[in-house]
């Protein structure tokens, strides 16, 4: 039989991230039921913490769905995609054409508007698809966790709001590392994960819907939902009215908690600073090793980057070396930018100077391995400086 695991990864892929010391504490509280009186409380607090670190209004109505981010995915395009609904979706990279595909599952009349993996959508190529026909539903992708691209969540959402349609957002490598503003940008319903940038364990999808949309998405006269159990009504009804549903992970939500307690002490502004800090350090001893990041300076995002692999280097045998060597792992490229790309996340506890430092000084030896000559410790030293 296999054993645990003794030895804890540095986690610097495109997730699951680090999780700090107070919130793998919390997992071990002990275990309550689903509709326990001591527990209920507990789901009251993920649900305003939830809505506070999406910035949505006062009458949204926010929760965690018992899944990963794809099962947030899916609670956003079951409430809102019926048989035949016109859905135009922004694809610029492995996750928008998931989010396309599973639109068409749910009977939509799809149209995309497909962008170059590494670049963002230009509003315009949106909005001159929408004066074609319309939608009733536009779906994108804030932050693009295949190449390292961010959207401008707040002009896509405006484009799609000249036409009445409503918005999803996936903001799965954006939430609490990134500003998000649903209120602000206008954006309906949005879904995100909590093994990201939030610093939680896997298991969980954060979901808001706005309370602008929820008259449309979840009033007792809107159609109903093909899924039982990701029908947002039903999950209200257990939210907020504590109607079974399902069986909540109490250990999951004691953990969420413990993470969202920790950002409210941090402060979100102070939290995004932090991810784009290390970024800029991160970015800063790549360019000093001679290495480049694939979307262009101002479409990146701070909490993934996109690494582009050299000629000549065997991409997969850095990463072998990364794990085996120095117990750190990162991400490889999906779909077209397989074997072209690192992927590399400094998110939640994981952004730190020590992660930026260390994996830059690994990644030297790495690639020395294979006979890439760089200057030893010069991405270090870039990086040390910029964070000074």
């Amino acid at each position: 039989m296999s054993v645990l695991p003794a030895t804890e990864r540095v986690l610097l892929g495109p997730g699951p991230s680090l999780m700090a010391p107070r919130v793998m504490r919390a997992l071990g509280a002990p275990m309550l039921s689903h509709l326990d009186p001591d527990f209920v409380p507990l789901m009251d607090d993920v649900r305003h913490g939830l809505r506070r670190l999406f910035r949505a209004d006062e009458q949204a109505f926010a929760l965690a769905v018992s899944g990963t981010g794809t099962s947030g995915m899916e609670t956003a395009v079951a409430n809102t995609v019926r048989e035949g609904s016109r859905v135009v979706s922004v694809v610029t990279g492995y996750f928008g054409d998931r989010l396309a595909q599973m639109c068409e599952r749910y009977g939509a009349r799809l149209r995309r508007v497909d962008v170059e993996w590494g670049r963002a959508c230009d509003p315009e190529a949106l909005r001159r698809v929408l004066k074609e026909e319309g939608a009733d539903v536009v779906t994108f992708v804030h932050a693009e966790t295949s190449t390292g691209v961010r959207n401008d969540a707040a002009a896509l959402a405006a484009v799609a709001r000249e036409h009445g349609a409503l918005t999803i957002a996936d903001m799965v490598t954006s939430l609490g590392g990134h500003p998000v503003e649903v209120e602000q940008w206008g954006i309906d319903v949005a879904y995100s994960c909590t093994q990201k940038c939030i610093g939680a364990p896997s298991g969980l999808a954060p979901v808001v819907v706005s309370g602008a949309a929820k008259s449309r998405v979840m009033a007792g006269d809107a159609p109903r939902c093909r899924s039982f159990y990701l029908d947002l009504r039903l999950l209200e009804d257990y939210w907020v009215n504590r109607k079974y549903h399902h069986t909540m992970s109490a250990s999951l939500i004691y953990a969420l908690r413990e993470a969202l307690l920790m950002i409210d002490e941090e402060t979100q502004d102070a939290r995004w600073a932090r991810h784009q800090r290390h970024h800029q350090a991160f970015a800063a001893g790549l360019s000093a090793m001679g290495l480049s990041l694939l979307p262009p300076a101002d479409e990146r995002l701070w909490t993934l980057n996109a690494i582009r692999v050299p000629d000549g280097i065997d991409e997969a045998a850095v990463r072998r070396t990364l794990l085996q060597r120095f117990n750190i792992e990162i991400g490889a490229g999906l779909g077209p930018l397989a074997g072209k790309i690192w992927r590399v996340g400094l998110m939640g506890a994981g952004s730190t100077p020590q992660s930026v430092v260390l994996l830059l000084g690994a990644l030297d030896a790495a690639l020395a391995a294979q006979g890439r000559a760089v200057a030893p410790g010069a991405g270090v030293a870039a990086a040390s400086a910029a964070l000074a």
